[in-house]
């Protein structure tokens, strides 16, 4: 359960991301790519899960696994940086571990 609350915390940060992006003009590729490649994760992660269906193609969870794993330096520069017991570590320790489950299912869906 802690792993898809911690997606969906991030999916969160992501559209307040992008919506504070697009209020002041700034270029959201990026942002959109990362938003649309969690949103794979946590899907795949429920049709693995829980069975839900998804609609997403092998060039779809090909790009999201991409993008995600791009997402793991920033994410673990982070962790370092933080102190030891604080909420950060802990969200990013979860993040991380979220992360990696993400990839692990859309590398068993590839697989099919």
């Amino acid at each position: 359960m802690e792993v898809i609350i911690s997606l969906q915390s991030t999916i969160s940060k992501l559209e307040n991301a992008l919506s504070q992006m697009t209020q002041n003009g700034t270029n959201t590729t990026l942002v959109k790519k990362r938003l649309q490649a969690v949103n794979i994760g946590l899907a795949t992660l429920e049709h693995v899960w829980n069975q839900k269906p998804h609609h997403y193609t092998q060039e779809d969870l090909a790009e999201a696994r991409y993008v995600i794993t791009g997402l793991f330096p920033s994410i673990e520069n982070s962790y370092v940086k933080s102190k030891a017991g604080s909420p950060q570590r802990t969200l990013l320790k979860r993040r991380i571990k979220a992360l990696e489950l993400a990839i692990q299912a859309i590398d068993d869906l590839s697989a099919k």
